[in-house]
């Protein structure tokens, strides 16, 4: 397959199911070879714009481009696009050879370039000798690699995937996350990937689409989209953050501003997202992510940290890091993420402490929407 192949372009895509609205204005292009995930809370609209993509569905306005070519309304078999389901769809009477088989087998590939093939494939993941094995003989993780090299055998432009390692357990998923990106990198094919994790979404994704109620919110890398979420809903879809409510007190030019929160007062942020439309008496949200919270008995010398004291109420252990919540005179709880660097076990913050937290005016993310 050429390696320019594979760009797909979606144009206000609108979709109906009875008076509910799946789809309302959905765009958004995906270079070729790109792994693209559409990321959102079940019921956003992502699988079925997945399915729209696959020819699966047929969208009620708007256009799909294969290509530059208008693929809207062309039967799935003639699109060159594959899907892979959460799940695996494997035909249970045929063997592992057998399903990896089947498309070629339809093409009308010869037998000897079927075999080097499927051994190829079952060796890139970790499934030599598994030839002759039923799918019921293969556990979860098995299953979906399998599934996973079928739909890739043909060398299809596209590539979907609908939640494929939503059944499976966390540490098949972290590995299979690896292999995923491994095998993307080496076919250099489009990848389409609907999750509803936002850490699935972040360690595997070119570039992210948040997806909510039907509309694309934030398009952007892993990066961008953590660190300069464009609203409300996707600083607290993506990971964890302290939202905080207020108003603006004072704007200053390249989008500082100071902002009060009551239960905690006035503290410094930064916009970069609708900056044009800070004004005094605003109300805005300031997203704080845990891990730019800086924790310690005793408050910073440098003044130009937003500062407040507190008591520790509850610590969760995480093995990496740990976890503070910490409650605020005026009643309200900050959440904290330490890294576990500590080497006795006495060094650590504990329960009941009095603390003080504080964190850069650029760790504070003033969203207007």
């Amino acid at each position: 397959m050429d390696a320019a192949r594979g760009g797909l372009r979606v144009e206000n895509l609108y979709k109906r199911f009875g008076r509910d609205i799946a789809l309302d204005g959905v765009s958004f292009e995906i270079k070729p070879g790109e792994f693209f995930s559409l990321l959102g809370p079940s019921g956003c609209g992502k699988t079925t714009t997945l399915r729209i993509i696959g020819g699966l569905l047929t969208p009620d306005a708007g256009r799909v481009y294969l290509n530059d070519e208008d693929i809207t309304f062309l039967p799935p078999e003639k699109r060159d696009i594959n899907i892979v389901f959460q799940h695996y769809a494997l035909f249970p009477h045929l063997t592992v050879f057998d399903n990896v088989a089947f498309g070629p087998r339809r093409q009308g590939w010869p037998e000897k370039r079927i075999k080097e093939e499927v051994g190829r494939l079952l060796e890139m993941v970790h499934l030599q000798g598994y030839e002759h094995k039923y799918p019921r003989e293969l556990s979860g993780g098995e299953q979906q690699r399998v599934a996973l090299i079928r739909a890739l055998i043909t060398r299809p432009q596209v590539l979907l995937l609908d939640e494929p390692l939503g059944a499976l357990d966390l540490k098949i998923r972290q590995q299979l996350q690896l292999e995923l990106i491994n095998i993307q990198d080496a076919f250099h094919i489009t990848f389409v990937y609907v999750t509803h994790d936002q850490s699935e979404a972040l360690a595997m994704g070119d570039r992210i689409a948040v997806m909510n109620e039907g509309r694309i919110l934030q398009i952007g890398d892993p990066r961008t989209i953590y660190e300069n979420p464009v609203n409300r809903f996707v600083a607290y879809f993506i990971g964890n953050t302290n939202l905080l409510e207020g108003k603006v007190v004072e704007v200053q030019p390249g989008g500082l501003a100071r902002v009060h929160i009551p239960g905690i007062g006035e503290m410094w942020g930064v916009c970069r997202h609708h900056c044009d439309q800070l004004r005094p008496g605003l109300s805005v949200a300031v997203s704080v992510r845990p891990e730019k919270i800086n924790i310690s008995r005793t408050p910073p010398d440098d003044p130009g940290y937003n500062t407040i004291a507190g008591m520790v109420q509850d610590i969760i252990y995480l093995g990496v890091s740990i976890e503070y919540i910490v409650r605020l005179e005026q009643g309200l709880t900050l959440r904290v993420f330490q890294q576990n660097l500590a080497d006795d076990a006495r060094q650590l913050i504990t329960w009941d402490e009095i603390v003080w937290l504080y964190w850069l005016p650029a760790h504070a993310l003033v969203l207007v929407e």
